[in-house]
């Protein structure tokens, strides 16, 4: 289930090697009965939702340690059409578990899942968002924020960088892209429908868009590499492309048209 349960319409059911299929499917029609919209995940660190949310959290928070403004960064994402912005998610979730859940996939998945260190700093500081009252936004007692400006002086890191929001918005929602395509390479999902409805229903990813992999194929295959490995040049290895999306641009192909993909 997805905080607060009673208005978010996804269900994920996690499932094993050993889950019998009669356990899963009285657990997918359980969840229906609910009103759930429901997919069915292979159990591993951060399952599927969480684990193509982490890397597109961190990377807003790479930007900010970049010297990219609070409100720039998620002023660009609302305008790509989240229904909130990454570091005002991120002050809602407690900035202390997405650096906790960050941690916990780095060590499973590598370098790529790592946050970085200014997170750390903010914790240790005691600015955990929302529920400390400060993070990268500032809470009054009504819960209205405005931007954190102490921030930038405890990471050291005025903001001054100026940058348009296409690459903002861009280098956070390739990294949600590229994720889930290693979430279905490695059988996490169990197609690509079922990933676009996990992300629209439980993340947020903008609906008109049809999920992260409609949206992939929007873009196409190669594109989506060239634009990957043009970041990864610049940023390093946690841009590097999936197989799966290398092996649909040598093909010409793309996830929905693939029918082995397209469940």
């Amino acid at each position: 289930y997805f905080s607060p349960a009673d208005r978010m319409p996804l269900l994920e059911v996690v499932v094993s090697e050993k889950t019998a299929p009669s356990v899963t499917a009285t657990c997918v029609a359980y969840g229906r009965r609910q009103g759930k919209t429901v997919i069915v995940v292979r159990d591993a660190a951060g399952f599927y939702t969480s684990r193509i949310l982490a890397p597109y959290l961190n990377e807003a928070a790479w930007l900010v340690a970049e010297g990219v403004s609070v409100e720039s960064v998620d002023r660009a994402l609302v305008d790509f059409g989240y229904p909130i912005g990454p570091l005002a998610l991120l002050d809602d979730i407690g900035i202390d578990v997405g650096y906790k859940v960050s941690r916990v996939l780095g060590d499973a998945f590598g370098e790529r899942m790592q946050p970085p260190a200014g997170m750390r700093r903010l914790v240790e500081a005691g600015h955990l968002g929302r529920k400390s009252g400060r993070g990268f936004y500032v809470y009054d007692a009504r819960s209205r924020r405005r931007v954190n400006a102490s921030l930038y002086d405890l990471l050291d890191l005025p903001p001054s960088k100026q940058t348009s929001s296409t690459p903002i918005a861009e280098r956070c929602v390739l990294q949600m892209l590229n994720e889930a395509a290693r979430c279905l390479e490695s059988g996490i999902v169990r197609s690509a429908r079922d990933g676009d409805v996990g992300a629209v229903f439980g993340l947020g990813f903008p609906p008109f868009l049809g999920g992260p992999f409609r949206y992939a194929d929007t873009l196409g295959a190669s594109k989506l590499v060239e634009r990957l490995e043009h970041f990864a040049a610049e940023y390093g290895e946690r841009f590097r492309p999936a197989a799966i999306l290398c092996d649909l641009a040598q093909r010409d192909q793309n996830f929905y048209k693939n029918a082995s993909n397209n469940g």
